[in-house]
């Protein structure tokens, strides 16, 4: 098949993806790209990008609407990942795709890795302690974080990993902004995703924009993919709320496992 015409269906597995397990869900966009259309991880990365940026975009409009996502968090964050992005991308078209590979097999490893701990810890009923006064903390009157340095310093690194991590590896960085998150603040889960999905789509943007002006984007394949990957989250969305869960989460973390190790694999023939 045409790698045109495949694009849409690989994007739709990213959306799914999202939808269903949250913003670190597209961590997946690259492999998919690598093994599906054969491209390389440089060549991979911008494609994902787009596919991240708007599908993320739907989502944090979506939470925008909701009332949960937390805007000027996820602004401060955004900020930060788009002056962290360029030096990323620098990065990734200078070095070779072998060490490229290997590293995006580690954080895809490591990501697995802690949402497979995470969910089997919900199954036997395990609780992790939250702080007692996380620095990021909601008015619960005004609706609104209550700001200090040590919440802004937070979200600032967090912000700057992932947008570093986006120009890199082509990915969003939600397994980055999620955990912070949860760690640094007391939002709901519904906010953490919302607001993640905010600094996705602004970070994923601003790489876009930076790929594009370089003219390392492969439009005719970026533009199938990412309408597919909006596609996948506006299915996945419509019954997330029945199938979510630590189960959920297991297979992917499983699944993810398997494709850093097919990667490695690859990178080895």
């Amino acid at each position: 098949m045409p790698p045109a015409m495949l694009a849409p269906g690989l994007g739709v597995l990213v959306g799914l993806v999202l939808a269903l397990t949250g913003a670190g869900g597209a961590i997946l966009a690259v492999p998919l790209l690598v093994f599906g259309l054969h491209l390389s991880m440089a060549q991979a990365g911008p494609v994902g990008l787009l596919a991240v940026a708007l599908a993320a975009g739907l989502g944090a409009v979506l939470g925008w609407r909701s009332r949960v996502l937390r805007y000027k968090a996820a602004g401060l964050m955004a900020l930060a990942g788009g002056l962290a992005s360029p030096f990323g991308l620098w990065l990734a078209h200078r070095v070779p795709n072998g060490p490229l590979t290997f590293v995006f097999a580690g954080v895809l490893g490591v990501v697995a890795w802690r949402m497979l701990s995470q969910a089997s810890r919900e199954l036997r009923g395990e609780t992790v302690a939250a702080p007692k006064a996380p620095p990021c903390r909601l008015n619960p009157v005004l609706g609104r974080l209550q700001w200090n340095a040590a919440c802004a310093r937070a979200l600032v690194m967090a912000g700057a990993g992932a947008g570093f991590l986006s120009g890199l590896l082509g990915v969003g960085g939600g397994f980055i902004i999620v955990p912070t998150l949860l760690a640094v603040s007391d939002l709901s889960m519904k906010a953490v995703i919302a607001t993640s999905m905010g600094v996705l789509a602004l970070v994923s943007a601003v790489g876009v924009f930076n790929a594009g002006v370089a003219g390392y984007m492969p439009w005719n394949l970026a533009w199938p993919f990412g309408a597919g990957a909006v596609a996948g989250l506006v299915i996945g969305r419509m019954f997330a709320a029945r199938v979510a869960g630590p189960r959920l989460r297991q297979g992917f973390a499983l699944l993810s496992l398997g494709i850093a190790a097919s990667l490695l694999a690859k990178l080895a023939l």
